[in-house]
């Protein structure tokens, strides 16, 4: 007699997520008339679109007010040139902005617009144009919960509490999923058996793969079941890392930073208070002028280090690992007695112009951003009152899963969307993650209901697959069950490895060792794991694919670090050969900034038979199209698209 019950669900299309990815997937199937779809959650109210953002939380798409020249292949360009990224993504990305974001717009998400009807917006990082857009702090849980209401308008069926565990796949086509019950709290095992032609797979970024995150703890990623299952990976070396308060993860980017907080360091019992950065500059003004460029420049940068707002990342990250805390104070002026107008002149003038060259960096922030203030007290935290911890935290993966420009992986039927996939490149206008999740899940629709609605599944070979799948993840849990249970432990010490040999500093024997630890548990699983109850079944599978995940992206580190690839992005890679950008940094902080010789290919991974495969190619260019208007037409009037 089986322990465990089995149901079976058979549809052309599953999605997998209710983020803004995957519930925009699954109302764009319902538009375009594939309507024999099934989306399944974790949670439904869980994940990272519906749960973080930041200051004043960014929508990137392209220019729409204003006298300023912009153009599809202008957004293309600056997508392009953040390196290592694919030219027919890219514009995808550009030509497909506006739609997407008017789409939004029409199910109303509150994007401003001025009397006259131009969508207005301002320019972030790494964008030439003045292209950004916001609604605050939670643009992304408005986009999602818009969405969702329009998804339940269609009443499209909906499973939630259904935890993906392994992915039904041969080397060529994917078949569906098993997945894990987490409705049931009895002491047998539930699965679902899930058939279907396409998977599109809306699961987020591999938020569970280091300890110091922003990322929501409700988000965990599912990364690591795609490798298993073939998917290849594409610049999985490129994160973002940045400053972000730990109780609410939270990025204090933006205006957290541009009205000059006081940043103070304490022992663990919250004694011993300093400004420890002070000790870094020569005027309190020079560090406020920097802190001030952190706003601006938010994410971790090598190339920011030696002449720009990056030094103060790695400054704080100094001072954690003394075991030191981190506290951002708007009480009061940094030194005690900060003046403005000695400030750097860009500094100094964003502040006049915004009317804010007052004292204390909370009266500052009431006149900038009073969102930002409510967005805190929602969370019962008080500026006006209480200081505010912070932690240098992953904040976002822009390589992930590799995908066409129809967003289709190597494996048939398989579409990643959202951040699971690797769309971006080493550097990204911000909020354009945002606008790749609503481009990449219309695409992915749009291509399956034009050209996968037929059923070609070899019934027999599914039938072998899913009875294979549903059996080894079975004994997986029996084979780790016994008297105790040790899966949080390995979770925390396996996370906090990665966030310090794997985060911002990256030296080639720590990752080695790193690796080689991570695929020791991961060889040797129902040795090393241990479950005491089937109620710890959901982490049993979560920690299995994290585990196959920091193998993966751990892999790409050293193959990049092998490759002879400089520091770039988020990550410096130790290099005797380089520079040390200040006296006082310790060693480790040698490195040579990255001298593009990388940056037009792109290197990919894939994980077969329990061993990771890197392989380099070339970036795609941005494709030169001159399309002849009638020709295009015909072409349009005859399948919809040129597929």
């Amino acid at each position: 007699m089986k322990d465990y019950s089995l149901d079976f669900k058979k549809v052309n299309t599953v999605i997998v997520g209710s983020g803004a990815a995957g519930f925009n997937a699954a109302c764009r199937l319902w538009q375009y008339g594939q309507h024999d779809i099934l989306l399944i959650s974790e949670n439904l109210y869980a994940g990272t679109s519906r749960n973080t953002g930041s200051d004043k939380q960014t929508y990137y798409k392209l220019t729409l007010s204003g006298d300023t020249n912009d153009s599809v292949y202008e957004m293309a360009q600056t997508l392009f040139e953040g390196k290592c990224m694919d030219g027919d993504i890219a514009l995808c990305e550009a030509a497909y902005s506006v739609p997407c974001f008017m789409c939004l717009c029409e199910l109303g998400v509150e994007f401003p617009v001025n009397r006259y009807g131009e969508y207005i917006g301002y320019k972030t990082d790494h964008d030439p144009k003045n292209r950004a857009t916001s609604v605050g702090p939670y643009t992304s849980k408005r986009m999602t919960e818009a969405l969702q209401k329009q998804f339940e308008e269609y009443n499209i069926p909906f499973w939630n509490k259904l935890q993906v565990i392994k992915i039904i796949a041969d080397d060529k086509k994917v078949y569906g999923l098993v997945c894990l019950d987490l409705s049931k709290n009895d002491e047998k095992k539930k699965y679902v058996v899930i058939e279907a032609e396409n998977v599109i797979y809306a699961t987020g970024g591999p938020a569970g793969i280091y300890a110091n995150t922003v990322y929501p703890a409700s988000q965990h990623g599912s990364s690591g079941l795609a490798f298993e299952a073939g998917v290849k990976g594409k610049n999985l070396t490129e994160w973002q890392f940045g400053l972000a308060s730990v109780k609410p993860r939270w990025n204090v980017s933006g205006t957290y930073m541009q009205v000059l907080p006081k940043v103070l360091s304490t022992d663990k019992d919250l004694n011993d208070s300093k400004e420890f950065l002070l000790d870094y500059f020569e005027t309190p003004e020079k560090m406020a002028s920097k802190l001030f460029l952190k706003g601006y420049q938010w994410p971790f940068d090598a190339r920011k280090v030696s002449d720009g707002s990056s030094i103060i990342d790695i400054l704080v990250y100094l001072e954690l690992l003394k075991g030191r805390r981190i506290f951002l104070d708007y009480r009061d002026e940094p030194n005690s007695c900060l003046d403005l107008n000695k400030l750097d002149y860009e500094a100094f003038e964003y502040l006049k112009n915004a009317n804010a060259l007052v004292s204390k960096p909370i009266e500052r922030l009431k006149i900038m951003n009073q969102p930002a203030i409510d967005f805190y007290r929602d969370f019962n935290v008080d500026l006006e009152t209480e200081m505010l911890e912070i932690s240098l935290c992953a904040q976002h993966n822009n390589g992930g899963l590799d995908i066409d420009l129809w967003w289709q992986s190597n494996l048939k039927g398989f579409f990643p969307v959202g951040e699971v996939a690797g769309t971006h490149g080493v550097y990204r206008p911000g909020g354009s993650a945002l606008n790749s999740g609503q481009v990449g899940s219309n695409r992915a629709a749009l291509y399956i209901s034009k050209l996968c609605t037929n059923d070609t599944h070899d019934s027999e070979q599914f039938k072998k697959l899913s009875s294979k799948a549903v059996e080894e993840m079975n004994q997986l849990a029996n084979d780790c069950l016994t008297s105790y249970s040790n899966l949080q432990e390995v979770f925390k010490d396996t996370t906090n490895k990665m966030s310090s040999y794997g985060g911002i500093i990256r030296n080639q024997k720590d990752i080695e060792k790193t690796l080689a630890y991570i695929d020791n548990i991961l060889t040797n699983f129902s040795k090393e794991i241990k479950i005491s109850s089937l109620s710890e079944l959901s982490w049993l599978y979560k920690i299995r694919d994290n585990l196959i995940a920091q193998k993966c992206y751990l892999t790409a580190y050293k193959d990049y670090i092998d490759n002879k690839g400089g520091s770039r992005g988020s990550a410096l890679y130790t290099d005797a050969t380089g520079n040390k950008p200040y006296n006082y940094l310790p060693d480790e902080f040698t490195f040579r900034v990255d001298d593009q010789y990388l940056a037009d290919q792109i290197q990919t991974i894939q994980y077969i038979e329990n061993q990771c495969i890197c392989n380099w190619r070339p970036v795609i260019n941005i494709p030169e199209n001159d399309d002849f208007f009638e020709n295009t037409w015909k072409s349009y009037r005859e399948n919809g698209n040129v597929f």
